[in-house]
């Protein structure tokens, strides 16, 4: 079961949405969806994105995942100190 975090820093830039999480193993975004699509990485640390059919692991080596609008997804830190941004269109 993922703990429910929210952004520790959100801000608004060139037209786009960025929030940025910290997240302890077990954190993150629990199963949901939306009407708009966002680019997901991870900065810091590890986390799991899942999503119908797919589990994609992230870190700073790996580059961003495209979700879809109304496409369930769940976002977890898999490690204490794990660091991932959710980038969207202004106004979203």
């Amino acid at each position: 079961m993922i703990t429910v975090i929210t952004p520790q820093h959100q801000f608004e830039y060139a037209g786009a949405a960025v929030n940025v999480f910290h997240a302890n193993k077990g954190e993150g975004l629990p199963r949901h969806q939306h009407e708009y699509s966002h680019a997901t990485l991870c900065t810091a640390g590890s986390c799991i994105v899942r999503k119908e059919n797919v589990e994609k692991i992230l870190s700073l080596a790996s580059g961003p995942v495209n979700l879809r609008e109304n496409e369930w997804h769940e976002i977890e830190a898999l490690e204490d100190g794990a660091v991932f941004i959710n980038i969207f269109a202004k106004g979203k």
